[in-house]
């Protein structure tokens, strides 16, 4: 195959500059542009000769040889690169476009949902590569024994792919899953997020049956039949599209460990727990069993599967110590992360920190959608920055507010990270104790490891 040339631009975001590793790798002639990029991607583009000589945006790099100019969320509908494209007719694609592009004659598997798909999407990759086979991938997250978080080749007959609701691009606000045109897939559940974009529940519930509504016949739907609204989504009759419910995986706790509970390969333990990840082995069980892998083969290889970056990472783990960082910010996965850490070790008191980080988040008319998601803490602390609220052009928040939209008198609202960090001390007081730190931010650059 020829090798393309393709310019980023806005290269730094988390899966663009993963896409442009992975095109590199594959031989194709690679050059970007940002702003600002930030760690990990920086020096992950350093280390393949891809990052930036300079930042900002220069139209000059744009010329009449590209043969493909990939958008990223993060630039503007105005961008002058884009313009330049554009002035060129060059063809513009969005990653998510681009990737449907080289995929075509792939057989496509898509993972959705407002929570689990990341971990879903991990388990499936991590079962296929246990066992060897060839496949093509695009994940949200770092997975151990992947160096990137894509991988696109000509010669894997699959791709599996984690299916984002976002916006596509500046110049796109459909979510990035209805580009795929999956075979497959796969949906999570459903819990109203991104208001900036969906700003009433049915508008994003919406986006979820679009996906539904556009697969091909002969096409899987896959989906979580404890999830209330799923059923509505999912059980509309589509014309030759196969409907196939999944539950919690049977499952027990002993001392602190999990084990799955099967019909003929008796007890397999796991490293995960959980019931909402019981949960996402059920639904990534459903998937492998449409790409060949037997039960037998995916509870051998599932044993060894750690999890996704920031998904329940354990961090510390000492006699009167544990701590772990989540990803979790919208109110399902605060919900369901810390019912989990409570059912896995409830003899341990649990203090858990919840980082009001992202747009919906931090919305006043969102904020309501916490009520009792931390209910199962003995200890509940909430962060949130006012700075945030500014870059956001939100209005201000008081801590008065984030308590009542919790429900919780004893909540604790911190607004400096240095205070939040001295809190977090004060409660190691000798009891066995589980931190759950929550966010998709970084706690104001709190370091976990100096608690």
């Amino acid at each position: 195959m020829k090798p393309l040339s393709i310019h980023f631009i806005s290269i730094g975001g988390s899966v663009m500059h993963n896409l442009a590793i992975a095109l590199h790798q594959q031989g194709h002639h690679i050059t970007g542009s940002d702003d600002e990029i930030y760690e990990p991607s920086r020096t992950h583009l350093e280390t393949y000769n891809l990052l930036p000589a300079q930042t900002g945006w220069h139209p000059e790099v744009i010329h009449a040889g590209l043969d493909a100019v990939i958008l990223g969320m993060h630039a503007r509908a105005d961008n002058p690169e884009l313009q330049k494209a554009r002035d060129l007719n060059l063809p513009v694609y969005s990653y998510p476009e681009f990737v449907y592009e080289q995929s075509q004659h792939k057989q496509r598997v898509v993972v959705a949902g407002s929570h689990g798909k990341t971990t879903i999407t991990s388990m499936i990759l991590h079962v296929l590569k246990h066992h060897g086979r060839n496949f093509d991938y695009l994940v949200g997250a770092q997975i151990e024994g992947f160096d990137t978080m894509v991988k696109l080749t000509t010669e894997a007959p699959v791709i599996v792919i984690e299916g984002d609701e976002y916006g596509t691009s500046p110049l796109d606000p459909q979510p990035k899953f209805l580009h795929y045109h999956p075979h497959i897939a796969l949906i999570s559940g459903i819990a109203w997020d991104h208001v900036n974009l969906y700003p009433t529940y049915e508008q994003y519930v919406r986006q979820f049956e679009l996906l539904a509504d556009g697969m091909g016949k002969s096409s899987t739907l896959i989906f979580d039949d404890t999830d209330d609204m799923l059923d509505v989504v999912a059980l509309k009759e589509r014309e030759d599209v196969t409907r196939q419910p999944y539950d919690v995986h049977s499952y027990r706790i002993e001392n602190g460990k999990t084990v799955l509970l099967t019909k003929d390969q008796g007890e397999v333990p796991v490293l995960v727990f959980g019931e909402h990840n019981m949960k996402n082995i059920s639904g990534a069980l459903a998937v492998c069993d449409h790409l060949g892998i037997t039960e037998e083969m995916f509870y051998e290889a599932i044993q060894s599967f750690k999890g996704a970056s920031k998904r329940l990472e354990k961090v510390i783990d000492t006699d009167s110590k544990i701590i772990f960082r989540d990803f979790a910010h919208a109110p399902s996965k605060v919900e369901a992360t810390t019912a989990a850490v409570k059912a896995q070790y409830p003899k341990h008191r649990l203090v858990a920190c919840v980082e009001l980080h992202t747009f919906s988040s931090l919305n006043k008319t969102f904020l309501g959608q916490y009520r009792d998601k931390l209910d199962q803490a003995d200890v509940a602390a909430v962060f949130y920055s006012p700075h945030t609220l500014e870059v956001k052009h939100l209005a201000p928040i008081a801590p008065a507010e984030i308590v009542t939209a919790f429900d919780r008198p004893d909540l604790q609202v911190f607004t400096e990270s240095a205070a939040l960090e001295q809190f977090l001390k004060s409660q190691q007081n000798g009891q066995p104790t589980v931190f759950l730190l929550m966010s998709s931010g970084t706690f104001g650059g709190m370091s976990t490891h100096g608690l």
